[in-house]
């Protein structure tokens, strides 16, 4: 054992140093760097990680310049008789350069693991940036950021060529347990070569092993805990008021992406709104505007009055002042709080948060899960304590982007119900996002029907399900059957695809295009006088539980299992009388069922 123990001593305080600097300098850059867009980014990036690349000794050079007699630090420091180089400074300044990328990369790489929809939901619940950081990006990205640490400290006390440059070889002032190696092996002191190399092999591997430990109880440690209760959010900001007796959502925006141009205006008043349409239609993308997660490129949003978004008059409210209550598609629970402190984010300082999250928890019947994590709840309680939390915070409207999508056919039946009631108590503006005509039905009395980017109908459910604008609304709202069309007189058409004739009650449009009749409204009949009833022959059929659907062909067989007209969907016990009964059967095309389209 050497009888000098500094290069010991000078390690360890140069590397502590040096970490406490890279900590903050590296996770400042990393959270920086993850929003950036600037077209100097790539540059940016090569400056921070090219301590990692160059050559120590190339680093120490540089540094040596930087702050040597005759670099800006030096002149500087001159006239205060102050100098870094050669001394201990200087070691923590070379161990702080060449630590400083591990620091950046890892933390980087912690921070872009996060979920995007955890920020956003954040900022819909109020949290401004800082709470944002504090709260959510910071625990999350933690167990990450404490192995960046570790990595930077052992890189720190490590560090040989750079601090050689800049801070010297001085026993007892800069020599630290890498030079100390370096030159006893040199003057051929094995046993203390070997002593400094143990040293530093325990004290870096220690850490490491310490750090790996922790990061298997992400959500249990303590210190965590008291770091997210450490800050509470702050007060909401006040948004502009145009008048306060409007009550509703009023939005007509523009939004242009690469491949896609949304162009919607509509109004809606606190009865749930429900938005249909193929995928990549923009649905959720009006959902992301009226939130402020998006900004469209123009028009104008307005909520109860206040003005989220005008294009023309320069305003764009920030998401965290919108007050806006976002279920996201997977529920975007913040998986490092329990359930209770993801109700409470964020709620509005005048409520009582114990109060409030036992209210919350009777009405999801979830009681006494406040303690328990997300991952320790099914996808139905997650769904309902998603729902919780953005209830809690009193939004002015509720964005539900396909909430049931995850969930299997039983739970999704129950949680919709729940949700129903839900909904009728709740007094501010719903838009419900969703694939499922029959549960855009169910759940929204209004209905937004979309289809690539442009609003295709907006009305009643009634409206829009008996009298669709358009084939494309008629399809997306379930329609099965369609057929080219003529008028021959005010009230008989030609249907040519399915070439028949058929009578029709309600007023034929003045372009008509074709006619169309659900699947449901289809039927079969024995008698073939009646009107628009027609000879018809099984193609095929399909099976469901409860239902079958049948392929028919009118006139006469079809030749392949594609050679049909009409598709209908009968009850099994129905099916039941029909299936053996000889052809031709007979169908009947209601006239009052008969949908007719421009």
């Amino acid at each position: 054992m050497p009888q000098d123990l500094s290069p010991l001593w000078i390690s360890l305080k140069t590397a502590l140093l040096a970490t406490f600097i890279t900590f903050f300098l590296g996770i400042s850059a990393a959270y920086w760097m993850l929003g950036y867009r600037g077209k100097a980014k790539s540059l940016i990036e090569g400056i921070f990680v090219a301590p990692l690349i160059l050559p120590p000794t190339v680093v120490g050079f540089l540094l040596l310049l930087f702050f040597g007699k005759n670099g800006p630090v030096g002149k500087l420091l001159e006239p205060f008789d102050t100098t870094i180089v050669f001394t201990w400074y200087g070691a923590a300044i070379a161990a702080t350069v060449v630590s400083f990328p591990l620091m950046y990369k890892t933390a980087l790489g912690a921070f872009s693991q996060i979920d995007a929809n955890l920020l956003r939901v954040a900022r819909t619940l109020g949290a401004k940036e800082f709470t944002i950081f504090w709260r959510i990006s910071l625990p999350l990205a933690f167990p990450g950021i404490v192995a960046a640490t570790t990595l930077a400290f052992a890189r720190a006390l490590g560090e040989f060529g750079a601090t050689l440059m800049l801070a010297g070889n001085i026993p007892g002032q800069t020599q630290t347990m890498p030079m100390a190696i370096y030159f006893a092996v040199e003057a051929g002191a094995m046993n203390e070569a070997w002593f400094w190399s143990i040293a530093i092999m325990i004290i870096s591997l220690s850490g490491i092993i310490l750090a790996n430990f922790w990061q298997e109880f992400p959500y249990k440690s303590k210190s965590i805990k008291t770091l997210i209760n450490q800050i509470e959010l702050a007060n909401k900001s006040s948004s502009l008021l145009i008048d306060s007796h409007t009550s509703g959502l009023f939005l007509d925006i523009e939004k242009r992406l690469a491949n896609f141009h949304l162009q919607v205006a509509f109004k809606t008043d606190n009865q749930p709104l429900g938005l249909l349409g193929s995928s990549g239609a923009g649905k959720s993308m009006i959902l992301r505007c009226l939130a402020g997660i998006e900004t469209p490129n123009k028009g104008q949003i307005i909520l109860n009055g206040r003005v989220l978004f005008d294009s023309e008059k320069k305003i764009n409210i920030p998401i965290h002042q919108r007050r806006i209550g976002f279920l996201f598609q997977n529920y975007a629970l913040f998986p490092h709080m329990t359930v209770a402190q993801n109700i409470t984010f964020g709620l509005p300082k005048y409520l009582n948060a114990r109060e409030e999250v036992e209210k919350q928890l009777i009405t999801m019947q979830l009681q006494g899960f406040g303690d328990r994590y997300p991952h320790q709840l099914s996808g139905g309680q997650q769904q309902r304590i998603a729902l919780a939390r953005a209830l809690a915070s009193k939004p002015e409207a509720l964005l539900l982007d396909e909430p049931f999508s995850a969930l299997d056919t039983h739970l999704r039946s129950q949680l919709e119900q729940q949700v129903t009631e839900i909904l009728d108590d709740y007094s501010g503006v719903t838009l419900f996002v969703t694939h499922n005509m029959e549960e855009a039905y169910r759940l929204c009395p209004n209905l937004l029907v979309l289809e690539q980017g442009k609003q295709a109908h907006h009305g009643s459910k009634y409206e829009i399900f008996q009298h669709p604008a358009s084939v494309n609304v008629a399809q997306i709202t379930g329609c099965k059957n369609f057929s080219r069309a003529n008028a021959l007189s005010p009230q008989q058409i030609e249907a040519i695809d399915w070439d028949c004739t058929l009578e029709v009650r309600e007023k034929i449009p003045s372009e008509l295009s074709h006619v169309g009749i659900r699947a449901h409204h289809l039927i079969l009949t024995k008698d073939p006088q009646q009107v628009n009833t027609f000879p018809c022959y099984l193609v095929r059929t399909s099976e469901t539980p409860h239902r079958m659907t049948v392929f028919l062909k009118l006139h006469s067989a079809g030749n392949h299992p594609h050679d049909y007209h009409l598709q209908g969907e009968i009850y099994k016990e129905k099916w039941v009388n029909i299936q053996d009964q000889p052809f031709p059967w007979y169908v009947r095309l209601e006239p009052s069922q008969l949908i007719l389209m421009e």
